[in-house]
């Protein structure tokens, strides 16, 4: 009767091994698809524009008073800042600008090539003749860097007026708390 026993534990075995690995298996598919299923989609962002139009107004479009910093942030780690003057010398009224900030190495090849908004949605509109300060923060710059300041290029321009909300011409509307009417 031991040698029953002992046949009966080692079939058992087999059994409670392959329960164990189906249920892994179902946990394991459980947390695969509700990630594939819950994630966020975030709008993907889109290019500036930089047509005809917009490289007119680029052209027009200058950075001054560069200056450079590093710092320490919380972690410990070094970040370089990039602060300037952008001025638009043309008579278009810029609403954002998307720049590439390059840095090159000692052999003045490109070893860094980082992409940036100024002007974002929440910032005024730079109208023809006025100036604006920007900062942009950088948290790895390459040890082969050059040390000089970067190279900035301009990869897109909105404009105000682009893109904005086209209403029909129908006439004066008369707006009253929640209510609207159209007038005439």
């Amino acid at each position: 009767m031991p040698g029953d026993f002992q046949r009966e534990e080692k079939s058992a075995f087999p059994v409670a091994f392959g329960i164990g690995i189906v249920v892994v298996l179902l946990l394991v598919g459980g947390v695969i698809l509700a990630t594939r299923f819950t994630r966020s989609k975030a709008p993907a962002v889109q290019p500036l524009p930089f047509g005809a139009t917009e490289q007119a107004a680029a052209a027009r479009i200058h950075f001054t008073d560069l200056q450079m910093a590093r710092a320490s942030n919380y972690l410990n780690q070094e970040v370089t800042y990039v602060a300037g003057t952008i001025s638009n010398d043309g008579v278009a009224t810029i609403r954002e600008v998307e720049v590439a900030f390059e840095f090159h190495d000692p052999f003045d090849q490109v070893i860094l090539r980082e992409s940036r908004r100024l002007l974002g949605p929440g910032a005024k509109p730079l109208a023809g003749g006025q100036r604006a300060d920007f900062q942009v923060s950088l948290d790895y710059v390459p040890a082969e860097w050059n040390h000089q300041y970067p190279t900035i290029r301009i990869l897109g321009v909105a404009l105000v007026g682009e893109g904005a909300l086209a209403l029909p011409p129908f006439g004066p509307v008369f707006c009253r708390a929640d209510e609207c009417q159209l007038i005439g």
